[in-house]
């Protein structure tokens, strides 16, 4: 599998996760109870698997290279996906400090958890539009094998820094963060007729 088929993957991966952030805003609008650590698993993800690996990936070296062949770094469309992975960070950011607060306080004041989730929710699906439909079939025309095989070691490099067996973790980790979300409020009836 090739650098760009191998963000692409990722990119399905981290949409579901997403996709499970939302349903939990929804369930805990709903009064529905989350467990803390199905939130924190939630953090971990999108901070190592999200933010280290995945957007360290494209940022050091497919955008890099991309640059070199002559893609502008303050054009379209790498400033704007630079700067969205920067509203992602700030966004993890407020996610992790409203998780730490409702694990304190689990009947606490939500608003600061639901905005975080309903930011995340609101930023990806675009984010990874944006690099589906405009990045990469660019990157198919601009980048020859060569540029692609230089990506994927470089890939490999960020994987062994972040640790073996990464992606593997983190598909099990991304599976139960899915399965958890769905069953959340299940058996509860206030949260299945709000939901």
């Amino acid at each position: 599998m090739g650098p760009i088929e191998e963000l692409e993957q990722e990119h399905e991966l981290i949409g579901r996760v997403i996709g499970a952030a939302g349903v939990l805003a929804e369930k805990l609008a709903a009064g529905c109870e989350v467990e803390a650590q199905l939130l924190l698993d939630m953090v971990e993800f999108l901070h190592i698997f999200v933010g280290q690996c995945h957007h360290g990936k494209e940022e050091q070296y497919m955008f890099r290279l991309l640059e070199s062949r002559g893609i502008p770094s303050g054009g379209c469309p790498l400033a704007a996906l630079r700067h969205e992975h920067q509203s992602g960070s700030g966004l993890l950011e407020q996610f992790s400090a409203a998780v730490g607060e409702y694990r304190r306080t689990p009947v606490g004041n939500l608003e600061p958890l639901l905005r975080a989730l309903q930011g995340l929710t609101d930023l990806y699906p675009g984010h990874i539009w944006k690099e589906d439909f405009l990045l990469f079939p660019m990157s198919r025309k601009v980048l020859s094998s060569e540029d692609q095989r230089t990506i994927s070691e470089g890939f490999r490099r960020i994987e062994a820094e972040i640790g073996p067996d990464v992606h593997h973790a983190f598909e099990d980790l991304a599976a139960r963060i899915i399965a958890a979300a769905a069953l959340v409020g299940t058996g509860d009836e206030h949260c299945q007729t709000a939901v």
